[in-house]
């Protein structure tokens, strides 16, 4: 008997990591989509036997798309519903559908496992082994963006950690590329925003070993610099490192970090009510 088919739909790169990493564990065959057309249309033309589907996703909200799947004379297909805020309207509404739900809290390894043995008992020793803690993946998955700054400026860390605290971000926070790998490969952050210059080696040499290890090779990464980097040092960090994309973007080190939060918002759906423009880089240049 072939392995069941399971589509994860999230927007946030950290949780759909975790989440792909604990099922293909449990035996099952995954694929994933990042917003909700993307998991509309992937889910029309390969028919999954299940969906894992984030409520808050860009372009087309989650359970809207799952409605959408779900009308009469669609393929059958069961759906769990996640999201990182408690809502009695979205547990009505996953009950009035038949949808099975789980909220991103100390619980949701245990909500899942028992979603998943009772659309799949078959696989219920498989997924029970599974619903524990595992090795190198985190035993909660995060309910709200978790970005990781890595600059070897402990400063420039306490500012922007200060920042994206504000903006309701978890923030890890390394000082040199190896402790990064070593955070990214434990935590799945959704984002990594890394100085370009560091001692123990530069934004490029962490893009490659991030892009090694099957665990962190989608999370984005957003490069920053106190000085301009010139265009061909720019095209070796965007490019391409073992089929997986380079540096998302290129930033100069700022008093504003809009375009920063912008890009963590567009990557992560980070809230926009917490949108602001923030100063407090120090006077003096950073490298």
């Amino acid at each position: 008997m072939s392995a069941p088919r399971i589509l994860i739909a999230d927007d946030d790169p950290g949780v759909l990591a975790v989440l792909a990493t604990r099922c293909r564990k449990m035996g099952f065959e995954v694929d994933t989509a990042n917003n909700g057309m993307q998991m509309l249309l992937k889910a029309r033309r390969t028919a999954p036997d299940l969906m894992i589907v984030d409520v808050n996703m860009p372009k087309l909200d989650g359970l809207t798309a799952s409605c959408h799947l779900l009308e009469p004379g669609g393929p059958p297909m069961d759906v769990i519903v996640v999201t990182g805020i408690s809502s009695e309207e979205t547990v009505e509404r996953c009950e009035a559908l038949g949808m099975f739900y789980a909220c991103k809290h100390t619980e949701f390894w245990r909500d899942i496992s028992r979603a998943l043995i009772e659309i799949f008992p078959h696989m219920a020793a498989a997924i029970a082994t599974q619903a524990g803690p595992l090795a190198g993946a985190p035993d909660v998955v995060p309910s709200r963006p978790r970005v990781l700054i890595v600059d070897d400026d402990e400063e420039i860390g306490e500012f922007l950690a200060s920042r994206l605290k504000k903006l309701g971000i978890e923030v890890l926070f390394a000082p040199n590329a190896g402790r990064a790998l070593r955070l990214a490969i434990w935590n799945y952050p959704s984002l990594i925003v890394t100085d370009y210059h560091m001692p123990e080696g530069d934004a490029g040499l962490l893009i490659s070993r991030l892009r090694s290890y099957p665990a962190t090779a989608t999370i984005p990464v957003v490069v920053l610099s106190g000085k301009v980097i010139d265009e061909p040092t720019a095209k070796l960090l965007r490019r391409e490192v073992m089929g997986h994309a380079g540096a998302i973007k290129i930033l100069k080190k700022s008093f504003d970090v809009s375009d920063l939060f912008e890009t963590i918002q567009e990557y992560c759906s980070a809230e926009p009510s917490g949108f602001r423009t923030m100063n407090g880089w120090s006077d003096r240049e950073r490298s």
